[in-house]
């Protein structure tokens, strides 16, 4: 059984349904949802790819529920796969299938268990991530780890673009994480609780620029949290969203404060440091250069962010 709901699952569901030694007999998935600016109602990535190829596909609302027990208890599958599924498996599923529950987790466990790992690598400023296979347990991401796979984040890549290089090297790490397992050819290895950090689930809030933070650290939020919640903070009363670079020293002004030079806008930052706007987005509005917006603003001398 495979258990998943967003594109960050597809790679792998996709592999092994392609692998002949593999039978995926059930697809669970996330129930469909209001989903994007429309907030229409529609399926997960995972159930549509499912759907595709024919493989029965199982939404309960709640995978607590006595139904979803009995589901599997009637099903007995080999393994269940379990990708970023959304809810939390209760005790009384895990011990069902007879390898267990196999998780593909998107950091070096216990470095980073939660909801949003790849996020909170980047905000933090980490220079190298990667996968984890792990045998779940009740707990949030602390089962025993089985196989790993290792990768540098590079310095402009956004939590986007290291998500969909991880997924794409999801396949090979639970193919063969699952062979070498049956085959007892790895054990579980338990984690060590005393190095574990947490990566929670990403809030609006967590987007919100401290202009007083140095503008590496400000970079990192932006790189982190793009596409949602994105980094932003207030223009004259208005939300806005921005993207920029990492500039070289500035004139020291107070933190936020927005300065033109040479047809480039800069924010000041904390320890002396700047960032170069490089695009804008006031709430409801399209994302603009930097440059167009500071017209559009009329910005003037002592205008700042953060106000």
């Amino acid at each position: 059984m495979f258990c998943g709901t967003p594109e960050f699952a597809l790679p792998t569901l996709q592999r092994l349904i392609a692998e002949p030694v593999f039978s995926v007999e059930t697809v669970i998935t996330q129930p469909d949802r209001p989903r994007g600016r429309g907030r229409e109602v529609s399926s997960s990535p995972v159930k549509d790819a499912a759907l595709d190829a024919g493989i029965h596909v199982f939404q309960p609302e709640r995978i607590k529920s006595d139904s979803a027990f009995d589901f599997f208890k009637r099903v007995a599958p080999d393994a269940v796969v379990i990708i970023a599924y959304g809810q939390i498996v209760p005790a009384r599923l895990l011990d069902i299938p007879r390898l267990g529950w196999i998780n593909l987790h998107a950091s070096l466990l216990p470095k980073y268990r939660g909801a949003a790992p790849i996020n909170w690598a980047i905000v933090n400023g980490e220079t190298r991530t990667g996968l984890t296979t792990m045998r779940i347990d009740p707990g949030m991401d602390t089962g025993p780890t089985l196989l790993h796979w290792e990768t540098e984040i590079l310095p402009d890549e956004t939590s986007l673009e290291l998500a969909r290089r991880m997924a794409a090297a999801g396949p090979d790490l639970m193919v063969e994480t699952l062979r070498r397992y049956e085959r007892r050819e790895i054990a579980p290895v338990p984690q060590d609780h005393t190095q574990a950090t947490l990566a929670p689930m990403l809030k609006r809030e967590d987007g919100r620029i401290e202009w007083s933070q140095p503008a590496a650290q400000i970079y990192n939020r932006i790189r982190g949290l793009d596409p949602w919640p994105g980094a932003f903070t207030s223009f004259r009363g208005q939300v806005c969203h921005i993207w920029g670079r990492v500039e070289a020293q500035q004139e020291i002004t107070a933190p936020g404060t927005l300065t033109a030079s040479g047809g480039n806008i800069f924010v000041a930052c904390g320890a002396g440091t700047s960032l170069r706007l490089e695009h804008v987005q006031l709430e409801g509005k399209k994302r603009i250069s930097a440059r167009d917006w500071a017209h559009g603003a009329r910005l003037k001398t002592g205008d700042s962010f953060g106000d």
